[in-house]
């Protein structure tokens, strides 16, 4: 576990480096404000329609021939993706170059499966929560990292990521241990790998229809809210890379507190169906608050509160891997990924469209806040799905 554990961590904190200023860079290719949101959800969305189809291939590769290989793949993906990157002189080579690294790059799908072949089923939700801590801790060290060296050159952070996917590759392959054994691994096939068959075997898992869209609609919101939130807090106030790196910085902090240190004690407390509601609930009312705030400082206040909503992905995941054998981890949890992958195709068409639409509003105007609202509302229906879902599929031992 620790191996892969120190995989994801520099992964994320590479990917973590860059996000506060990716817009940044965008927009000094455009001449208005609703250019940049046009065009950074143009880049969103090539790297998500690639991620879409090639993350369900690189999972079944994975069940194929091993975890350690995939994710040399998708290291090498994000090394090329970032210099690329700090290369680019125009916005349509940052197109071309996110394409390509979304194809190569299914790290989080691959990273899944890796710590479900290696945890018994009833382990998976705090194992799985461990890995969010690795997530939530590279984006305490990446933002931050982001934005300092973000306002010294727009370009300097993604030659730093760059490095950091270099590193793990060579961690990869010196030292990363494979934890997929020759007897468990499965034969390739192309049927298999299709993105739209990955999807339907999702909807065919035993009274997982409901569930899927859950996690469909949950992730469509928060990938809304990571596609218009930097672009969204400069606009309404004012807020240089600096800035959105420390508010990237304390989410990712809530995330290592609430699934590094406080989920397992939650769940022997409580059952991860009910914790997933509440961290339905907390999003539905942040994602408005977000929108609401009048003062950028009520941002972090709104984080913190929020901080049951970090539960939500490593509980729904844990239930769909349970839900299949460990033959397929690699396929369905690559499926799982595609799914995510489809939502981020999704999301920045409507954030930045949605914040285009409005981003001829004055500073503090809460007109902004409209992709927020929107997100708000679509948690609510993930919400009630969720209710409806568990309530006609209780598991035993849960009240």
């Amino acid at each position: 576990m620790r191996f892969i554990m120190l995989a994801v961590l520099i992964d994320m904190v590479s990917i973590g480096i860059m996000i506060p200023v990716l817009p940044h860079l965008v927009g000094s290719f455009t001449d208005s404000k609703s250019d940049q949101a046009f065009w950074f959800g143009a880049v969103t969305f090539a790297f998500g329609i690639a991620n879409f189809f090639a993350s369900p291939i690189l999972g079944a590769l994975s069940d194929r021939y091993g975890r350690r290989p995939v994710l040399l793949i998708g290291f090498s993906g994000l090394a090329f993706n970032f210099f690329m990157t700090a290369a680019a002189t125009s916005l349509w080579m940052l197109v071309w170059v996110r394409l390509i690294g979304g194809a190569m790059q299914a790290n989080v799908a691959v990273a899944n499966a890796y710590v479900a072949d290696i945890t018994p089923p009833h382990e998976r939700a705090r194992r799985f929560g461990l890995l969010g801590a690795m997530f939530g801790l590279g984006f305490i060290l990446g933002p931050a990292v982001g934005g300092v060296l973000g306002d010294m050159d727009l370009r300097l952070p993604f030659i730093a990521s760059g490095v950091l996917a270099v590193v793990n590759w060579i961690y990869g392959y010196f030292v990363l241990p494979e934890s997929l054994p020759l007897d468990q691994r499965t034969s390739f096939g192309w049927h298999k790998a299709n993105p739209l068959t990955a999807l339907r075997g999702l909807l065919d898992l035993h009274g997982g229809g409901a569930l899927v869209a859950v996690i469909a609609l949950s992730t469509l919101s928060q990938f809304m809210l990571h596609a218009t939130w930097v672009l969204y807090t400069t606009f309404k106030f004012g807020w240089t890379p600096h800035d959105t790196g420390l508010s990237l910085m304390l989410v990712g902090l809530v995330n290592v507190v609430m699934q590094g240190v406080l989920l397992k004690h939650v769940l022997k407390r409580m059952s991860p169906q009910r914790l997933a509601i509440v961290g339905l609930t907390t999003s539905a009312i942040a994602y408005a608050a977000y929108g609401l705030a009048p003062q950028g400082w009520m941002i972090y206040l709104i984080v913190v509160l929020n901080m049951p909503s970090a539960a939500i992905s490593s509980t729904l995941q844990s239930m769909v891997s349970g839900a299949v054998g460990a033959d397929v981890q690699g396929r369905t949890l690559g499926a799982v990924s595609s799914l995510n992958s489809l939502m981020a195709v999704v999301a920045p068409v409507m954030g930045a469209g949605l914040l285009a639409f409005v981003s001829s509003a004055p500073a503090g105007d809460l007109r902004l806040g409209l992709p927020l609202y929107v997100g708000s509302a679509i948690q609510g229906v993930a919400l009630a799905l969720a209710l409806w879902h568990f309530q006609h599929h209780r598991p035993s031992g849960h009240p």
